[in-house]
Parts: structure tokens; C-alpha cells; sequence
């Protein structure tokens, strides 16, 4: 009845790739924005645009991963509780 679940874990080359994949995104919108063949003040907009949307996209990520990491903490002491009740109970036992 005890369903332990193993943590799973990114591989080295995900991660890697992740991050590479995020550098070369920044990267290239940096340099899209910096030729971009307009005045300083718009470029100075996209780029401070581009900064709230990544922080935010961060804050996001955090927040879902927060909420299904106590999801299964609420899960594994509800799972918990019921494997205490029916190991102490008896059905056999007279009431």
C-alpha cells in the first residue's frame, strides 16, 4: 500500500541545454533590439519590456512548481492518514 515516489532529476544535458537555449534567446533579442533602425527611447522600451517578461516568466515558474510541490505534500500526509487508520484497525475487533 506504501507508493513512494522517486524524485525525479534533470540530466546534466537537459540543464545544459535549457540554459543555452535561455542565453541564446536573450542574446538574440538583445541584438534585435539594438539594431532595431529606430530612436533610443523605443529601444529602450523593448528592452525594458523584454526584462518584466522573463522576470515575470520566472515568477510564474516558481509559483506553479511551488504549487504541485505542496500538492503532493497534502497528498502524501492525507495518504499517510489512511494508512494509519487501516493499519490500526481491526475488523475482527468486537464493538
Amino acid at each position: 500500500m506504501s507508493d513512494t515516489r522517486v524524485k525525479q532529476q534533470n540530466t546534466a544535458a537537459f540543464y545544459g541545454q535549457a540554459v543555452a537555449s535561455f542565453g541564446i534567446a536573450m542574446a538574440a533579442t538583445t541584438i534585435g533590439i539594438y539594431r532595431l533602425n529606430t530612436d533610443a527611447w523605443v529601444r529602450a522600451f523593448l528592452a525594458v519590456a523584454v526584462l518584466y517578461l522573463v522576470t515575470s516568466a520566472f515568477t510564474l515558474a516558481k509559483v506553479v512548481r511551488d504549487r504541485q510541490e505542496a500538492g503532493q505534500i497534502v497528498s502524501r500526509v492525507d495518504q499517510a492518514r489512511l494508512e494509519k487508520l487501516l493499519a490500526e484497525h481491526d475488523p475482527f475487533e468486537k464493538l
